[in-house]
């Protein structure tokens, strides 16, 4: 049996199938744990395949450094021309770039049968297939010129562990390392313009690589001037690179809407989300009625932007549709109309409002006083909860909830005074006459109106 590179073909055949099915497989997974849950959109898909390049580009080096040791081995001491010194190397380029593409059409298989926003980012795909191929040649490279047996396992770490470093950086240089950069937004966008730039980079100095080995090894003037020529392409790709401006805190887009009940907006990607919105923050609706934090839409935002409470909106964040979302983006909406309170004893009373607009049991708190608070406002009837809060959302979003808003606290229990059994307007609130009544809601009410 013919021996190529140092192995059989059929070594080298079996070597190459099963590099392209780990690939596959390590690329799924790794894709996989990228994708944001929920999201159907093609820009999810294009990151996920992007981001699982930090785990199949180490393999792509580890292959090429081991196939790499083995050509040099059965080429030792003759010459060879730059074509065929390239040949070996292509070929595993080919290899690595079709598992990509077979991990693109695995994902993409879904997305195709089912609705999707947004549009797939043809440059972006062609980016991580330069990356891809940056990876093998330095794999190559480092194999041919370190023919050891740690070579190949070394080579992927150290792949992994410059790039990653590259990814993590928060400055230009995150950049230079194949991926869309983290976290990533749906409201971000995906740049055109940038994977094109990355790609010229990622190309001309994986070129550059290349062509320089084959001078090296080949003594041909023709593959050093072309191994120039590549370091001016990287070098424009870089340039471009740093003199893109910074892009937009956010794109602006096409909500998917639920009009009834009310009204909720989410980003086109997640509209699988609304019903389970809906449901979740109409009863926060309704309990906030007739308050300044009163709304009838929800909208989503970009992940950096600040929750701006406006009349008859209100804004949540959502990462993602994991189990449990809805709950999340309610959790947080809620916790954000009051800022947390320093007094212990108010941040009792505003924990104890917060659990019922999320709809949760009412907690006991650290203190006496907050215990019977939580058993007072549990005695009252819905309609009178709704409209405690309309009198006193003041108080509770500056943090001026006491004990004279739960019925007096526990001494006073004993003889609570109760409204006229004839009053048109409930108010189950009986603060000490001593104390004012604060301005805002409410405010216009003398302390008789209570008895």
């Amino acid at each position: 049996m013919r021996e190529h590179a140092g192995v059989t073909r059929e070594e080298l055949k079996q070597s190459a199938a099963v590099t392209v099915a780990v690939l596959l497989a390590l690329g799924l997974v790794a894709a996989w744990s990228v994708l944001i849950p929920g999201v159907d959109a093609w820009e999810n898909i294009v990151a996920a395949v992007l981001g699982s390049l930090r785990m199949t580009g180490p393999v792509a080096a580890a292959f090429a450094a081991w196939v790499a040791i083995r050509k040099r081995r059965a080429l030792r001491g003759r010459s060879m021309s730059a074509l065929r010194a390239l040949k070996a190397p292509l070929a595993i380029v080919l290899v690595v770039v079709g598992s990509f593409g077979a991990t693109v059409l695995v994902l993409a298989v879904k997305t195709v049968i089912t609705e999707q926003s947004g549009r797939l980012s043809v440059s972006g795909l062609g980016m991580g297939m330069a990356g891809l191929a940056l990876y093998s040649v330095i794999g190559w490279v480092a194999g041919w010129l370190v023919p050891r047996v740690m070579t190949p396992p070394l080579a992927g770490l150290a792949c992994y562990g410059l790039f990653t470093w590259l990814a993590e950086r928060e400055t230009w240089a995150d950049k230079l390392a194949p991926g869309t950069g983290e976290p990533y937004d749906l409201f971000q966008g995906l740049s055109g313009a940038t994977f094109t730039d990355q790609t010229i980079w990622l190309s001309g100095i994986a070129g550059a690589l290349l062509l320089g080995w084959a001078a090296l090894v080949t003594r041909q003037a023709l593959a050093l001037a072309c191994a120039l020529l590549a370091v001016l392409a990287a070098g424009a790709g870089v340039a471009r690179l740093l003199s893109e401006p910074k892009p937009a805190a956010a794109q602006e887009i096409a909500y998917a809407c639920q009009d009834w009940p009310i009204t909720v907006c989410v980003h086109p990607g997640m509209r699988a989300g609304l019903t389970e919105l809906g449901a979740a923050f109409t009863s926060i609706a309704s309990r906030l009625a007739g308050t300044p934090a009163a709304f009838t839409r929800v909208e989503q935002r970009p992940l950096d932007d600040q929750l701006d409470h406006t009349a008859g909106l209100a804004q949540i964040h959502l990462p993602d549709l994991s189990a449990g979302f809805a709950d999340k983006a309610a959790y947080e909406y809620v916790e954000s109309l009051t800022p947390q309170c320093t007094d212990t004893t108010a941040a009792g009373y505003r924990e104890i409002v917060l659990a019922w607009l999320r709809g949760e049991p009412l907690p006991g708190g650290p203190l006496p006083e907050h215990q019977y608070a939580a058993a007072w406002f549990s005695g009252l009837s819905e309609h009178q909860r709704r409209e405690w809060l309309r009198m006193f959302y003041r108080d509770f979003q500056a943090c001026k909830l006491s004990s004279s808003h739960f019925g007096g606290g526990p001494s006073r229990a004993a003889a609570p005074v109760r409204p006229s059994p004839d009053a048109t307007q409930v108010y189950p609130v009986y603060p000490d006459p001593a104390v004012e009544p604060t301005s805002g809601w409410g405010s216009e009410m003398s302390p008789n109106s209570w008895h």
